[in-house]
């Protein structure tokens, strides 16, 4: 149930960003996935990789370009780690209440 606050403040937030599409979409409902794993607190790691297969992203620059824009438009926070060996980290902006 807490999810579904989570999203619901979501899309409240983005009825009226003209800048968030599709992909962006996609990539926060996977990004939200991600997060309700067990173990997963405010910030979790994330894998491009499975991101990508989750939201039906194909291509890493739109992939990027999402994450970024979600990330600059305040709807997360993303720390990227620029180590293939260390997994970045994202914090969600909407937690539930």
């Amino acid at each position: 149930m807490e999810q579904l606050k989570v999203l619901s403040d979501f899309f409240n937030a983005i009825s009226h960003d003209p800048w968030i599409g599709v992909s962006h979409i996609s990539l926060y409902c996977a990004l939200l996935q991600n997060c309700s794993e067990p173990g997963n607190d405010s910030a979790f790691p994330i894998v491009s990789a499975e991101l990508m297969r989750v939201a039906k992203i194909s291509g890493l620059g739109t992939y990027h370009k999402c994450i970024r824009d979600l990330h600059d438009h305040g709807y997360i926070r993303y720390q990227p780690s620029y180590n293939h060996r260390k997994k970045s980290k994202v914090y969600l902006c909407f937690q539930a209440r």
